[in-house]
């Protein structure tokens, strides 16, 4: 199994409890993309996590090869350049085996 993890800070104007859960909220659609097992998604917990990240995504595959069709998909494409793209300041993203 493989599990990808996306962390995303965002602009000032929608790093806000509403901003981050409307981003929360629309993660967990990720989870109906074919090749993705499961979806879970992250809110900081505590001050030190919400000084760097507003929303963290964790995504899991049954392998590796399962990502790049995930990445290319219209659903995702339209949620990242459509949807998270205009809100987002930073968004970075690992590949874990686990």
């Amino acid at each position: 199994m493989v599990e990808r993890y996306v962390f995303i800070k965002l602009r000032q104007e929608h790093a806000s409890d509403a901003g981050r859960a409307e981003v929360a909220e629309r993660s967990r659609a990720l989870a109906s993309i074919a090749g993705v097992t499961s979806v879970r998604v992250g809110l900081p917990a505590d001050e030190a996590a919400s000084g760097s990240w507003d929303v963290s995504i964790v995504l899991s595959f049954e392998k590796l090869e399962d990502i790049e069709p995930y990445r290319t998909h219209p659903d995702h494409r339209s949620f990242v350049d459509e949807f998270l793209a205009p809100r987002m300041e930073v968004i970075k993203a690992w590949n874990f085996q686990v």
